[in-house]
Formats: structure tokens, C-alpha cells, sequence
């Protein structure tokens, strides 16, 4: 899930920004040290949006930057248990999918890829279902469902699923919702 937050947090300018406007020179350096950063209990930084205020800049000794106590906006990506989300199939491999969702990387294990026995192709980096011939390739744009959920300090792990009704590779979405025409058309 996206959200606006603010954070307050203390920010070190370097001296290279310092002959440019004040408040453009902090936000700069937050944008520097924090996209893309991944904070446990937040998610990821995906942009820091604005600086909304700021106090008076100190010196520490050995340190040629000046640090400010900020409060700034950002855009955030935390990933939600049970949400529902669009993702872009990343890799794949023999045990499972990586599909880009947000701005983090999550799993889909073979077993959670659709309601079919899935075979996998190793030469194309493919998985194709025995029963419906349904393929899932890398480049794919997928519809599913976060299933667990995990931030660490060094690590995160984010379980994904796509075995429900209207999930899965938009080509697959799509087939059915012409099917379902087709019935209510006769």
C-alpha cells in the first residue's frame, strides 16, 4: 500500500549543497540518504516529497555537514497482508516467481501460481499449466494477493498468491471476462 507519511528525523547536509537555497539543500540530502531505504517498521522510502519544517543546523566536531532537525513528507510502500495488488513477474524460477510489487520484490511459490498441476520450463523461464495451457513468463503483469509478510533489518519476505477466481497473469483475467460475455451473450 502507498501512503503519504511525515518523518521527523535529523538530516545531514553536506557542505557541496550548502551554497544552494536552505531548504532546497535539505531536501536534496534527505532524498539522498533515505529512497529507497527500507525501515522495518515503515516499508520502503519510495520518494521524499517535500521538507514541511526545520530548525537550526549544528556542526560536530570532524563532520564538515550540518545536521537540521527536519520534518519532511514521503511516499511510502508497505506491503499489507492480505491486500490485493498489480506486480510485473520479475524472474522465474524452478521453486517459485519474483514479482515486482511496489517497490520490493516478493515470492510466489509455484505451488500459489494458478488452480493447475504447473509445469516448469527451464529453457524459456516459463510455467505452463498441464490441464488449461495458462502461461506465466517473465514480463508479466500479475494480479495478486500478498499472503505473508516480513521486514528485516537485513531482509524482507513477502509471500504472494494467485490461485483465487480474477488472479493471476491479466491475459488469463481477461480470457475469463470474455468467456463470461460469451455465456451472457447467448
Amino acid at each position: 500500500m502507498f501512503k503519504l507519511a511525515k518523518i521527523k528525523d535529523i538530516a545531514r547536509v553536506d557542505p557541496k549543497y550548502l551554497s544552494s537555497n536552505l531548504e532546497e539543500a535539505i531536501l536534496l540530502s534527505l532524498r539522498e540518504a533515505n529512497e529507497g531505504k527500507l525501515e522495518q517498521d515503515v516499508g520502503v522510502i519510495v520518494a521524499v516529497t517535500k521538507v514541511l519544517e526545520y530548525g537550526e543546523g549544528t556542526l560536530r566536531h570532524g563532520d564538515a555537514g550540518v545536521y537540521f532537525p527536519v520534518v519532511y513528507e514521503a511516499l511510502i510502500y508497505t506491503p499489507v497482508n492480505n491486500e490485493v495488488t498489480l506486480g510485473e513477474v520479475k524472474e522465474i524460477a524452478e521453486f517459485g516467481a519474483f514479482i515486482r510489487i511496489g517497490a520490493l520484490d516478493a515470492l510466489c511459490h509455484v505451488s500459489q501460481v494458478m488452480q493447475d498441476r504447473v509445469s516448469y520450463d527451464r529453457k524459456n523461464a516459463t510455467y505452463v499449466g498441464r490441464r488449461t495451457k495458462r502461461r506465466l513468463q517473465e514480463g508479466d503483469l500479475v494480479r495478486c494477493r500478498i499472503v505473508g509478510v516480513s521486514l528485516g533489518k537485513t531482509r524482507q519476505k513477502i509471500s504472494l498468491t494467485m490461485r483465487q477466481p480474477w488472479m493471476g497473469s491479466l491475459r488469463w483475467i481477461e480470457e475469463e471476462r470474455k468467456k463470461l460475455e460469451k455465456k451472457k451473450s447467448k
